[in-house]
């Protein structure tokens, strides 16, 4: 048995299409153009590249993108001053602030001053708590993209599915977790405390497995079940040069039934589902 590749990049290219030609259509009939404004802190060339990234997909999707590049050395006061202009303004529907920021910077405070109608990252406490209470609104980007990916790749139905995740962060392994029990699987979390031969073991078992846990190769691939569904959240530079990620891709290929490539996996989806956010929540606030 040799894997499946889930195809990140084609899936991201089809929701970006479908949301240009829905936005167009909309413009089209006299309402203003969805805009997103992003927040990008210091020169950190990885945020750089993601924030370019992000730019270019609203260019694609025909979303007007907004860039406000700040100092590193910005106050928590003036970030939280910008985050409060962007909120009062009417003609922004989304609002992104790329993390990590600097030390000196409250990550906790800049995810609660951005309004949960315009929190497209889905890291609200308001959007997260509809989460939990089944009443979802705007969901956290990469684990809703992935879901797509699985209804994709799985079907609709994941009811009474085995799903393990691997990695218990509020960006992901948590959000994840929701999202899957959401959707009626069986749902684990293991994490940095959980015993090596106990996530080993509950992989053996599970239909679906997610992995974010941000060491390159770190899960060996020999430990999946036959036939199982993978999704590699990592993205790791090794020192080649070359991107990889969390999961031992060429052990797991040979037995799994499909997989994420990395790059070209989960990455584009995560971007592809951010312009799906910000085009829910033009649509509430233009209806």
């Amino acid at each position: 048995m040799t894997a499946q590749l889930i195809d990140g990049k084609a899936m991201a290219a089809d929701i970006r299409a479908q949301i240009k030609d829905e936005v167009e259509a909309l413009v089209a009939q006299g309402n203003r153009r969805p805009a997103l404004a992003v927040i990008l802190v210091g020169s950190d060339p990885a945020s750089q590249i993601y924030v370019r990234n992000k730019h270019r997909a609203c260019e694609n999707c025909g979303i007007k993108s907004l860039a406000y590049e700040l100092d590193a050395s910005v106050s928590q006061d003036e970030l939280n001053a910008l985050i409060d202009k962007l909120n009062a303004d009417d003609t922004i529907d989304g609002i992104l602030v790329q993390f990590p920021l600097p030390d000196h910077l409250k990550e906790s405070e800049v995810v609660e001053r951005i309004s949960a109608k315009k929190d497209v990252d889905g890291f609200h406490p308001y959007n997260v708590g509809r989460l939990v209470q089944r009443i979802p609104y705007i969901c956290a980007a990469t684990p809703h993209g992935i879901m797509t990916m699985l209804r994709k790749t799985l079907g609709d139905n994941l009811k009474g599915k085995s799903a393990v995740v691997v990695g218990a962060s509020n960006i992901v392994g948590r959000p994840m977790a929701l999202e899957l029990l959401l959707a009626g699987c069986t749902v684990t979390v293991t994490h940095r405390f959980t015993p090596l031969e106990t996530t080993k073991a509950m992989l053996k078992q599970a239909d679906i497995a997610v992995v974010a846990v941000g060491k390159p190769r770190f899960i060996d691939g020999s430990w999946f079940k036959d036939g199982s569904c993978i999704i590699d959240v990592g993205i790791n530079r090794m020192e080649n040069g070359k991107l990889c990620g969390d999961v031992d891709f060429d052990k797991a290929y040979d037995h799994v039934g499909f997989i994420t490539p990395v790059p070209g996996g989960v990455g584009p989806m995560t971007i592809a589902t951010l312009m799906q956010n910000t085009f829910e929540a033009y649509k509430s606030h233009i209806a």
